[in-house]
């Protein structure tokens, strides 16, 4: 399995929301088969196995992730819940969830990507609802659009992450300022 989901948002529900990248210029989607959605939902830890997916798991999938953006959108910038985008989730999270059984091995949850999407949904009103909604920001990067969880001291994260664009923001400006130094200047 091809495991190139990112998780650097701090919350599932923030990485759910993140898997369309680039919504201002590019627009590039995770989303693309029943078996890439299937990926992200185990990739996410929030299930351990997960039956095959149709394509209209993907068009539920994509429809509940549109409406959490716009919802984290809302809460960040301390706006009204858009009503429509709110019945989508609250239809959502009110499916059966994913449920973990004990077996003999630990903690094991089967799901189907009914249920995996339900616990994504239960898990986004937790966020939207609890104590880190102050904590959301989106990323520096100018081509990014992923919010995440900023609990560094003083609140200064600037990036979703830095593997992901806080390394490159970093080197462009490196390179932009040498670009600028006159020649025969040294630090």
């Amino acid at each position: 399995m091809n495991l190139d989901h990112v998780f650097v948002c701090g919350h599932p529900a923030l990485d759910f929301a993140a898997t369309l990248r680039a919504r201002r210029s590019t627009r590039f989607e995770m989303f693309v088969s029943p078996e890439r959605l299937n990926a992200w939902y185990l990739e996410s830890g929030l299930v351990d196995t997960i039956t095959p997916g149709e394509d209209e798991d993907v068009r539920d999938a994509v429809k509940v992730r549109e409406a959490l953006y716009g919802l984290i959108t809302n809460r960040r910038l301390g706006e009204e819940f858009h009503r429509e985008a709110l019945a989508v989730l609250n239809s959502a999270a009110r499916k059966d969830p994913a449920t973990p059984q004990l077996t003999l091995a630990g903690r094991h949850t089967e799901a189907t990507p009914a249920q995996a999407l339900a616990t994504v949904a239960r898990r986004a009103v937790e966020l939207l609802s609890g104590p880190d909604v102050p904590l959301l920001k989106e990323c520096g990067n100018p081509e990014c659009t992923r919010v995440y969880i900023d609990r560094s001291r003083g609140m200064r994260r600037q990036w979703c992450g830095m593997e992901s664009c806080g390394n490159r923001i970093k080197a462009a400006a490196y390179r932009a300022r040498k670009r600028t130094v006159p020649a025969g200047a040294t630090d």
